[in-house]
């Protein structure tokens, strides 16, 4: 297929700090491309580069197509905005706002017109998700470019969006920390790591398995280098130990036969010359030879035991709960059992938020009752950061009382990727994603029974949503989780309670089985599948991933067996044919 687009040499500074470092990528016409990366990694430096709203200091952008029109929703568009109006569109003409009106009703907006002026305020973050790209889809953008489109957006936003986006038929690009949403959105991944850009064709899973297979294969390429550097630094010691006999023996005086001092000579010479080559293929395996794979950068989330105590942790007893008109929930019953992981589930402005804060005392119930058990200890992780004093530095919120004390904080905000220099910053200097992962730190130095969440996912970047979940799924105390992260609820909890209806119920069966009903029509079941491109090249893709998965397999095998076995060598020689055939292809 054409390509629309290509960077090449891309580089950006800002100060002293180089966020992007030769960045060389081009994207296809009529692909959809998510690019990601860790929080500051430059993502959205990059977007802003394409859509012309920086200048790089180094390299270029080269479009291949005359007169594109880029439609750019950034992130948290228009969510600042106290009312609705033409003017905010900065766009103007009876022309632009019947085509924004038509967008708009496409779009499914029934509340939002123009012309009435309705408060943007009032709005849900999906339907501000829906203004914000009604406004550019009026405009019939050739590239779209969304920078965390899924913001603020429930799951039946997401899959609304999802939707939508497979209608368009242009080119987009998609910044995104919503695992689910990559999955289903997108058919190339191209990642930002330290700088530079690096591409794999499919989608977020894909990618990450491929990313996996990489590292492994490396790191086994790897091992076998140093183990080889390892044999000829002992043949170099070897060499030399009998070079060194050869010198001294032809020092030495003979009683007899003239030509052996000149033997040993020849002997000495012949050593050095050995030694000199096994020092030079040395040399070049240390300077052209495979380098260690860098890992992911250490984010260690740890909760601590919980004190398991009592088996009821929480029922619930025909409760309701409105605010003046607006009814949330009525006679709802449930229970949760200690150790259950309990994900909550529902559109925005149904009333998650207020059913944790029911759990934990913070609002009162209009009828019924909830049982909290009184033997359990309780950590709370809510959506707002006014919990937290950003006139502090980062190790003052913590109230050490210690000298052993400080010593266990430390270590724990090193595990969670902050620095000495970090630590003693104010918490005013912090971005949105550091200053949830204090909070989470904070959490975690508790020692709790029951872990109340409402979107801890917010403002986290890929790797470290992933890290959370690992962490969790090994805690062993109880979980309420409100999160409009599909994976997570999936990978995490054993049951959902849904609000539906004007009701709180608990639904039997995974949330897999629950959420995959929801959209059956909708759902490509195949995550994982590359988009069809010609026969030949789909040919080679699957032959690649044949080998790509013996590799893994190989690689899985060497792990049982020990260096110098039968079995062990028998595997490293497949493992070398493959890489070969792998190398062959890829050419």
């Amino acid at each position: 297929m054409a390509v629309l687009l290509s960077l090449q040499g891309i580089n950006k500074e800002f100060g002293e700090v180089t966020i992007l470092d030769d960045v060389n990528f081009h994207i296809t016409l009529g692909h959809r491309v998510g690019l990601v990366g860790l929080n500051g990694a430059g993502k959205s430096t990059l977007a802003n580069i394409i859509y012309g709203k920086f200048k790089p200091d180094k390299g270029s952008i080269l479009w291949h197509k005359k007169d594109i029109e880029i439609g750019y929703l950034k992130q948290d568009s228009f969510y600042t905005q106290r009312t609705w109006t033409g003017e905010d569109l900065d766009v103007g003409g009876e022309e632009y706002i019947k085509d924004f009106l038509q967008a708009s009703a496409y779009l499914g907006m029934k509340r939002v017109d123009v012309l009435e002026e309705e408060s943007f305020s009032n709005l849900s973050g999906g339907e501000k998700m829906k203004v914000a790209l009604a406004n550019i889809w009026s405009l019939n953008p050739d590239f779209l470019i969304l920078d965390e489109p899924t913001n603020h957006v429930d799951y039946e936003g997401v899959e609304w969006l999802i939707k939508e986006l497979k209608k368009y038929r242009g080119t987009i690009l998609i910044i995104s920390h919503d695992r689910y949403f990559l999955d289903n959105a997108v058919n190339e991944i191209i990642e930002i790591n330290k700088g530079k850009a690096y591409s794999y064709s499919g989608n977020y899973s894909f990618y990450r398995e491929e990313k996996r297979k990489k590292y492994e294969s490396q790191l086994h390429q790897y091992e076998i280098q140093e183990s080889s550097k390892a044999k000829i630094q002992e043949e170099i010691n070897r060499l030399k130990n009998w070079s060194s006999k050869a010198h001294r023996d032809s020092t030495k005086k003979q009683k007899a036969g003239l030509g052996k001092k000149e033997y040993f000579r020849l002997k000495a010479k012949k050593r050095d010359k050995q030694i000199k080559s096994k020092v030079k293929k040395l040399e070049k395996m240390v300077f052209e030879g495979v380098k260690r794979p860098e890992e992911d950068k250490k984010v260690d989330f740890k909760f601590n035991e919980a004190n398991l105590k009592g088996t009821r942790v929480i029922e619930a007893r025909n409760i309701k709960k409105s605010f003046e008109s607006n009814l949330l929930f009525k006679e709802s019953s449930f229970y949760i059992m200690r150790g259950d992981r309990v994900g909550i589930f529902g559109p925005n402005g149904c009333g998650k938020t207020t059913l944790l804060k029911v759990i934990l005392g913070k609002e009162d119930l209009d009828e019924g009752e909830i049982f909290t058990s009184k033997s359990i200890t309780i950590g709370y992780l809510s959506q707002e950061t006014l919990d937290i004093d950003t006139e502090q530095s980062v190790i003052d919120i913590f109230n050490i009382d210690s000298r052993e004390e400080e010593g266990t904080v430390r270590t724990l905000l090193a595990n969670m990727g902050f620095n000495e220099k970090m630590i003693t910053q104010p918490m005013s200097t912090l971005s949105h994603g550091e200053l949830t992962r204090i909070r989470m730190a904070r959490l975690i130095r508790k020692n709790q029974d029951l872990l109340v969440l409402d979107e801890p996912l917010n403002h986290l970047d890929l790797y470290s949503r992933e890290k959370l979940e690992e962490a969790l799924r090994a805690y062993d105390g109880t979980i309420i989780l409100v999160s409009h992260d599909r994976y997570m609820l999936e990978n995490l909890c054993g049951f959902l309670l849904v609000f539906k209806e004007k009701k709180i119920s608990k639904i039997v069966g995974t949330p897999k089985e629950y959420l995959d009903g929801l959209f059956t029509k909708e759902k490509n079941s195949n995550h994982t599948k590359i988009h069809n491109e010609k026969d030949n090249k789909r040919q080679l893709k699957e032959e690649k991933m044949l080998i790509e998965n013996e590799i893994a397999y190989v690689l899985g095998e060497l792990s049982k067996f020990s260096k110098g076995t039968l079995e062990y060598d028998k595997m490293d020689i497949r493992f070398k044919e493959l890489i070969d055939k792998k190398r062959k292809l890829d050419q």
